[in-house]
């Protein structure tokens, strides 16, 4: 097993830049899919994150087909999938499940089409929908740095008014906030985050960055500000573990760094105050307390007839 030390040797070697490069990536999507996952998860969006994720698809698609930057090309077309779903979805005959599934299934197919006519397609198949910690370019870091930092300017000018339409969209309706143009705003966000984090922990494994650290962050904390700093802590760290770990192993990166996420949660489930085993002991603590309070001689307890008169 390599221990830490060795890994942070490996990170400063020069001849393996591409390890720094991919965990500054791997990072700063987490940061980025932590915060805005937060309101993936709080608004029970979770099918809309992984509709999102899948429909970058066919634009990464086209991208490597032409040359192109892969991260542009998932870009726009993550966004145009995000304002058709958002106009669709305004039909209210057609629930907005359902067009979700519509465009997630159709982008991805279209998306497999067009990779089909690459050369080397299993492979670069292969690396879209699992990631890949060798092929990210130190065009990307800028560009994945650039992006990350504009999502995260966009949340915090419009944090507020996501909230409110968050935990009650009729009643911002009725305070005048523009819901649709607010819906569509979050819907490209999450579409910027996933695009950022395809290439390291791929497209199929994305959404474990949008939903897992936000759902860990809630089961620590009742508070929305909380939960939105937490979220991004616990992403980062659990790609920095899931890194450290696939390079000492040799496991597919991707992977691993959503197992480590996904261990993460199911401590918090057990573990945490609001988790299994801590509910169980306040249970418990409740219960004891009860007994005490109606025990003979307890402060409460009912004053006898004797003493009344």
């Amino acid at each position: 097993m390599m221990s830490p030390l060795d890994f942070l040797s490996d990170l400063l070697d020069p001849d393996l830049a591409f390890l720094g490069k991919a965990l500054a990536v791997a990072v700063m999507s987490s940061i980025v899919c932590g915060v805005v996952g937060t309101f993936v998860v709080l608004r029970g969006m979770a099918f809309i994150g992984d509709a999102v994720a899948h429909s970058v698809f066919p634009g990464l698609a086209i991208a490597f087909v032409v040359s192109g930057n892969l991260v542009l090309g998932g870009t726009i077309a993550g966004v145009l999938t995000a304002v058709l779903v958002a106009v669709f979805a305004q039909n209210r005959r057609v629930k907005e499940d359902s067009v979700i599934g519509v465009f997630f299934v159709g982008s991805f197919a279209l998306g497999i089409v067009i990779l089909a006519q690459a050369p080397g397609y299993a492979g670069s198949l292969q690396q879209f929908l699992f990631g890949s910690i060798t092929g990210i370019p130190d065009s990307d870091l800028l560009v994945v740095g650039g992006m990350g930092l504009l999502v995260l300017l966009v949340l915090s000018a419009v944090h507020k008014e996501l909230v409110a339409v968050s935990l009650d969209r009729e009643s911002a309706r009725a305070m005048g906030l523009p819901v649709f143009a607010l819906d569509l705003v979050l819907y490209v966000l999450v579409t910027l985050a996933v695009v950022i984090s395809v290439q390291t922990i791929g497209n199929i494994l994305v959404l474990a960055l949008l939903i897992t650290p936000p759902a860990t962050a809630r089961l620590l904390t009742d508070r929305l500000g909380v939960m939105m700093l937490l979220s991004p802590v616990i992403g980062g760290l659990g790609a920095l573990v899931g890194l450290y770990l696939s390079w000492a192993w040799e496991v597919p990166t991707g992977g691993t760094i959503v197992l480590v996420l996904t261990g993460g949660f199911l401590l918090a489930w057990f573990l945490a105050p609001r988790g299994l085993l801590g509910r169980r002991l306040a249970r418990r603590r409740a219960d004891a307390h009860t007994e005490d309070a109606l025990a003979p001689g307890a402060d409460d307890a009912p004053v006898p007839a004797e003493a009344r008169a």
